[in-house]
């Protein structure tokens, strides 16, 4: 054959070899983003319930984001890792109900007042790991236009413009202790998405969840993946805690409202020392009829009448 003919030949190959690999890595695209939005873990029981707050700084609106809790709710509602209780607008939304029930605006009947809110065992703050502002760097992509871009804001709380990454932190801590029970950080690039010059990842569920700039923009995406390795993880680190956190906690303290005594046993006998009213006890969580065994704040256990005290608010 001619050295023509062999470098048209060679050519062609490329050629044809080109055109196959676009399909491919198209095709390895979407398979990256089936498998990402499998990741999501999820669990065979409720953890708890949770209340997903915002941070205390909005640095989303930066990216014409809305907020990450609406990202965060949408992993917990398909996880089925802990029951969401709100506390943002739709909580407003309910006091502003209430208030027309205690005015006797609303129909009677209408089941609507005291005691019916369902208590948040966790509280769970999605945010960026630093508040940098000062790096340099370009665009994302030109996706921001001119609103963020230059020496303006290229890291701007943990999302890089100029290397394309996001590192996002999760927290959670307990109501009723304050304690911090966990702590997760999630890191994503550009790369990590699997595109193919555009595409979304997640676009019905995060759509529907009032989060469709995380699913459909260059950014949105980035964060979202750090935020679900973060997710991810968190789950991991709660998968051991208690099937009910109310039971498990610290009896919610009580006061005197009556004069007392601190008995030595349930029987009521044999008195250790007064209790004033006013006074704070501690209960143990052990009860027999209407005696609690409480600890006072001097360090004194013993058992004393429930018809004497109530709860401390």
């Amino acid at each position: 054959m001619k050295p023509q003919s062999l470098a048209t030949l060679a050519f062609a190959l490329c050629a044809g070899a080109s055109l196959v690999s676009h399909p491919a890595h198209a095709q390895s695209a979407q398979a990256q983003r089936a498998q990402k939005t499998a990741e999501i873990p999820t669990c065979s029981r409720s953890l708890g319930t949770l209340a997903v707050l915002e941070p205390e700084t909005n640095w989303w609106s930066s990216y014409q984001l809305s907020s990450p809790a609406a990202l965060i709710k949408v992993f917990v509602s398909k996880s089925r890792c802990f029951t969401l209780v709100d506390r943002g607008k739709g909580m407003a939304a309910m006091q502003s109900e209430r208030a027309l029930a205690s005015d006797g605006d609303l129909r009677g009947g209408s089941n609507l007042g005291k005691g019916q809110i369902k208590a948040a065992d966790y509280a769970l703050v999605p945010d960026l790991i630093s508040q940098n502002a000062n790096a340099s760097g370009n665009n994302f992509g030109g996706l921001l236009g001119g609103l963020v871009g230059g020496r303006a804001g290229a890291v701007i709380g943990g999302v890089n413009l100029k290397k394309k990454t996001a590192d996002v932190v999760l927290t959670v801590t307990d109501m009723r202790s304050s304690e911090q029970v966990a702590m997760s950080e999630g890191h994503a690039t550009k790369t990590d998405l699997g595109w193919s010059g555009g595409g979304a990842i997640w676009a019905g569920g995060l759509a529907a969840g009032g989060a469709s700039g995380y699913s459909n923009t260059e950014v949105g995406q980035v964060i979202t993946l750090a935020y679900l390795q973060a997710y991810t993880d968190l789950v991991g680190q709660l998968g051991g805690m208690p099937a009910n956190a109310s039971a498990a906690n610290v009896q919610q303290a009580v006061t005197m409202n009556k004069p007392g005594r601190l008995f030595t046993s349930p029987d009521g006998k044999t008195a250790t020392r007064p209790l004033d009213a006013g006074a704070m006890l501690y209960p143990t969580g052990a009860k027999q009829g209407q005696m609690w065994e409480v600890e006072d704040e001097l360090g004194n256990k013993g058992w004393v009448s429930s018809l004497l005290f109530g709860l401390s608010r």
